[in-house]
Formats: structure tokens, sequence, C-alpha cells
């Protein structure tokens, strides 16, 4: 199919046949709509640049126009996602030199993002306010993803085998596909596939609560399921405790922040959360890794003065 492509054809054609060629049916949905949604910027950028025209001074100016709506990583990520396409076009003779080469990534300064989660305190007032009935329902889950840390997918595709309650441990290897037509899917990353340790308390809760359910069929799809419908019921909680209203990806949050404020390394709490690398942990719990920093200096402030 590509090879019928010519030098003067248009890149943004090129492009969407390219990504038709090596994409479609290799990654998941949610990567590919990123592909589609690139090829959809090239389309508005470069409508008419030919194949052949594309040099090093014209990519890194769709490069510069691209950044002028976007972030820098944003950027960086679109950057990757041409980046494949443009390599194979220069094997195939259609580009002579590789205009990708010390490409300059620019983009608009990030707008500061502050985590909603809940102090150790709120999180109680709002656990032990859920209506934890003798049947699953969406307020089991909130308590599972409080105690665990889950991504909202990875903890609607939980079923009954993956907990081994005998060693107090819940396997995660698979997420649910809730924005498609629902089933199992991969998880996000390598990463994402872990080991976790729950506490004594959810493994008696949710040995009994499961007890009944097949091993292999997912513990909360009860047909079509949707994020907003669970966030709806957490707001409904989090405003009848009385606490500030989050989401369950801030769930997650909350989960993370509690463990770091406890003490435990970063290491184990990238592990943890399925993060492909401690520096996504780093960055995504930036504020709360200073402060644990400044009451660490206090500690050896007062250590050191008393020596004298």
């Amino acid at each position: 199919m590509l090879d019928e492509i010519k030098k003067n054809d248009l890149f943004c054609e090129y492009y969407a046949r390219w990504i038709a060629v090596y994409k479609q049916g290799a990654i998941r949905k949610v990567t590919m709509d990123k592909y589609l949604m690139t090829h959809q910027w090239v389309e508005k950028l470069v409508p008419n640049l030919q194949i052949c025209e594309m040099t090093r001074i014209a990519y890194q100016q769709l490069l510069n126009d691209y950044a002028l709506h976007h972030e820098r990583q944003t950027t960086m990520d679109f950057h990757h996602q041409l980046k494949g396409a443009i390599l194979d076009a220069v094997d195939e003779g259609l580009i002579s030199r590789d205009p990708t080469r010390k490409a300059i990534i620019k983009g608009k300064t990030p707008s500061l993002k502050k985590l909603k989660y809940l102090n150790q305190f709120e999180l109680h007032t709002l656990l032990t306010s859920l209506d934890l009935k003798g049947e699953v329902n969406w307020d089991w889950f909130i308590l599972l993803v409080a105690k665990t840390g889950m991504r909202f997918s990875e903890a609607v595709a939980l079923t009954p085998k993956d907990f081994d309650f005998a060693h107090q441990t819940l396997s995660i290897s698979k997420t649910w596909d809730y924005k498609g037509a629902g089933g199992f899917q991969p998880t996000k990353n390598k990463s994402s596939v872990r080991k976790i340790q729950i506490d004594w308390q959810t493994v008696i809760q949710f040995s009994e609560l499961v007890k009944n359910t097949p091993a292999d069929e997912p513990i909360f799809v009860r047909g079509k399921v949707y994020n907003s419908t669970v966030n709806d019921i957490l707001e409904r909680q989090c405003k009848r405790a009385n606490v500030p209203v989050i989401t369950v990806h801030g769930l997650r949050h909350t989960h993370a922040s509690l463990l770091l404020f406890a003490g435990v390394s970063i290491a184990s709490v990238a592990r943890r959360l399925g993060h492909a690398s401690m520096t996504t942990t780093q960055k995504t719990y930036l504020h709360i890794i200073q402060e644990l920093e400044n009451q660490d200096v206090d500690i050896v402030m007062r250590s050191l003065s008393g020596l004298s």
C-alpha cells in the first residue's frame, strides 16, 4: 500500500495511510485515538505540505505551530507520533534526510494543577459513612479504590480470582474497556501488572462479598459501566460525609498521599500505583514530597542542635 505513495503526495494523506497500515489493530483504542487526533492537527496545520517538502525547517515549524496551543509534554507526544511515520518515509526514499533530527520541543507553560485528595481524617469520615451492604454496590468499589489506589479501569476489571485471601494480596493484570464495548483489556503498561498487599479487614470483607460471584467474572460490572456514574455516587457520599468532593481518581491520589505522609518510600508507592517509573510518582506528588522534605529539614536541625 505505502509503496504506491509518491514524493509529491500530501504528507497528511501519507500519514493517514501509515496509521491505517501500521497502527490499526496493533494498538489499544485509546492510543489509536491519539494518533487520529495527531492526524487531524497535521491536516489543520500543514494541509498542503508535500512529503518531499518535509525538511527540518518545515518540521520544526509544524512543531512550533502545534506548541502554540499545547503544553510541552503534549508537543513531545505529538513529535513521537509523527516521527515513526517520517522515519519510514526516509527509509522509503520519499524524504531525503531525517527532518526530525535535533528537533526542539516547545510548548505553553503548564497550568498549575493542584491535586484533589482527602487527608486521613476526611477519608476515615467518608469510608465510615459508606453504605456497605451484604451485596456488591459502588460503595464497596469506593472503599476498595481508597484502600488500594487502583485506577478506575483496573478496579472495574477485578474478578474474585484476582484476590489471594490466604496471602492478603490482590493481582492487577487487566483493565475493563468501559469507554468502549466493555470486556477485558491489557493494563496501561507493563509496570501496571502488579500484586499489592491488602489489609486483613479488606480480606474478610471481600472474601464474604464475592463468594457467590463466578471466579472469572468482573465483580462490579452489571451492564454498561460509566466513570461519571461512580463519580456522581462518590460526590453524593462526600457531601453526605461533609468532606471535600473528590473523584475516583482523587481517591487514588488520596491513597498515594497518605502512604507518602506515613513515610512509605517513593519507590514502594510507585510500584503500588503501577507507575512506569519513580519519575512519574515524583512529578505527580511533587508538592507532597516537598512538604515532607521541609519536615525532614526540621528533624535534621533538631538532631544537630542536640549535639552541642
